[in-house]
């Protein structure tokens, strides 16, 4: 039998890391996607010999157009991708006029642009053979207004955006997107922005590979967003409501009665 094919931006480490290894042993054939090719190759090496899996690693800078444009056409147009983790990213810290532009732009071209890009690319490829799945990986940061985050929370905001308007256009259909909103995650991420794993509270940090368990059962439960950690569902669904009934009052041919005082 043919096997599903996976694609992982990120996953040379991390929670991309941690879903390579989840879907090798579900039965994933996978395409594995970060800019260093010498961890890509010995993770190939390792799942390929572990589970009897096909791996194919496309070494990417993913804000580099070039590389981007490699991974968009493996997305759209090349052998059908089953299920697709749109995960690389990262975070520049610094606070709203004291942080560095150039990390700040590099940050948008990858958590924005190639983002934004490589969802449309797959899901292209997915009405193309018909189904697929999506999950789109967004950050806890879009209900904190922490300083130092700005940018990189917009960024994840704009996940968000898109994700919940790609769910209401594919609401129809047979492809299934989610919206996978971590917390504090146990990786290099935190490492990689400037900061430690250490300045937070135990209690606040997963490990990604609960993280990952939690995504892939939050699919089977047909969960659109999967907030891992958030204790009752009932949460985000409140969210939800608040917004629906804000929604039709966001847009009036006359302002509110309030501003007439």
């Amino acid at each position: 039998m043919t096997r599903p094919v996976a694609l992982i931006t990120g996953a040379s480490s991390g929670i991309g890391l941690s879903f390579a290894h989840h879907l090798a042993r579900t039965g994933h054939d996978l395409v594995i996607v970060a800019r260093r090719e010498d961890r890509l190759r010995d993770l190939a090496e390792q799942l390929s010999t572990e589970h009897g899996i096909d791996i194919e690693v496309i070494a990417a800078d993913l804000a580099d157009p070039d590389d981007l444009d490699v991974v968009e056409e493996r997305l759209e147009a090349g052998e059908p991708i089953a299920l697709f983790v749109n995960n690389a990213g990262f975070a520049a810290m610094g606070k709203v006029g004291e942080g560095d532009r150039d990390d700040m732009t590099d940050m948008l071209l990858l958590n924005v642009v190639a983002f934004s890009r490589l969802a449309d690319a797959a899901m292209a490829g997915m009405k193309r053979s018909g189904r697929g799945t999506i999950i789109n990986v967004g950050s806890g940061t879009l209900f904190t207004k922490m300083p130092a985050y700005a940018g990189y929370g917009a960024t994840k905001a704009y996940v968000a955006y898109y994700t919940r308007t790609m769910q209401a256009e594919a609401k129809d259909g047979n492809i299934r997107i989610q919206l996978l909103i971590p917390g504090v995650t146990a990786t290099d991420f935190h490492h990689v922005a400037g900061k430690s794993i250490d300045d937070f509270p135990p209690e606040r940090v997963m490990e990604p590979d609960d993280l990952v368990v939690a995504s892939l059962r939050g699919l089977e439960l047909g969960e659109a967003v999967c907030i891992p950690s958030l204790p009752d569902v009932a949460d985000w669904e409140a969210l939800e409501a608040a917004e629906a009934k804000i929604a039709p009052n966001a847009s009036r041919n006359k302002v509110a009665d309030r501003y007439h005082a």
